[in-house]
């Protein structure tokens, strides 16, 4: 039996499904996804195993054109993944007409596939759920028109529609390879990394549009708790660092009272105690640091 095994990497505008899908592919949570734009902030890697094959999924920031310093580096960040995988899936959400977004992307794609190396875009028509069969079929039309793209795959990630076939289309355009990851790794993105992603997602849940560009999470420090465990849990102090750019923003993080903080905290720590195995006490701070999108300084000391 032939055994592929390789990187897929998808790309396309904020908030097309791309984290939603990587998440479905995989069979697990491995990537932040929300409603607000611009959630994914760091390659997530999911890792798909088979019988016959491994393939490994690079999610992205949404390429834009970009109008902060933060902007560039997140669209530089996608352009570097973009030369090192076997194969691009472009994710165009169904429910939303191609525009200039979508146009500008596919010439980005257009140069990849000029660029030597040949790298096949396979276009992927995400969210098929949410539109009928005839917005669907139009749809397709239009996007078959934006570019020569390997394959094109109507998908729902929520639904589970096609997520199968799209499997086995990735699959199709990856080398002959033995597995690059042990059995029954999933991720490997550092815990800090996906705890800072899982308290990014509690805190975009239910705010203003604005808010998105400014979050950053920054985790300080996950220490063990010098206690004895309960019933073999171990308990994990986990202090984390929440950053805006104005104060207006840091009272819609805060909410009345603490309130929404609160609320915040107890939705993080679900996720964060199911992926580290262990009960947490989470502490959240949020502060205001001035412009950062825009400082090199204060964007390098947050990861970026």
């Amino acid at each position: 039996m032939t055994f592929r095994s390789g990187f897929a990497c998808f790309v396309g505008r904020p908030n097309a499904g791309k984290s939603t899908l990587t998440n479905a592919l995989v069979g697990q949570k491995v990537a932040i996804t929300s409603g607000r734009p611009q959630t994914t902030r760091h390659t997530i890697r999911g890792i798909v195993h088979r019988p016959d094959a491994q393939l490994i999924l690079v999610d992205t920031p949404g390429l834009h054109r970009p109008r902060t310093l933060l902007g560039e580096r997140l669209n530089a960040l996608v352009k570097d993944t973009l030369t090192e995988v076997d194969v691009v899936g472009f994710c165009l959400p169904a429910d939303q007409r191609v525009g200039p977004g979508d146009r500008f992307i596919a010439e980005q794609m257009s140069e990849l596939a000029r660029d030597g190396r040949g790298t096949p875009v396979v276009a992927i028509v995400t969210k098929a759920d949410l539109v009928g069969k005839g917005k669907l079929a139009e749809h397709l039309m239009q996007v078959q028109a934006l570019g020569d793209w390997a394959d094109i795959v109507p998908v729902s990630a929520v639904g589970g529609y096609q997520v199968d076939v799209l499997e086995k289309v990735l699959i199709g355009h990856l080398p002959e390879g033995a597995p690059l990851y042990a059995e029954g790794e999933l991720t490997d993105e550092p815990e800090a990394v996906m705890v800072a992603e899982l308290v990014r997602e509690a805190a975009l849940e239910g705010v203003r549009d604005e808010l998105p560009h400014s979050l950053a999470v920054v985790v300080d420090e996950i220490v063990p708790r010098d206690e004895p465990a309960a019933n073999g849990v171990p308990m994990l102090d986990v202090r984390v660092h929440l950053f805006v750019e104005r104060d207006s923003q840091k009272a819609i993080i805060i909410g009345k009272g603490g309130a929404r903080l609160r609320d915040v905290g107890s939705e993080a720590r679900r996720g964060i105690e199911a992926l580290l195995g262990a009960r947490v006490y989470l502490d959240l701070h949020v502060k205001v640091a001035k412009d950062w999108q825009r400082d090199p300084k204060q964007l390098g000391k947050m990861g970026f």
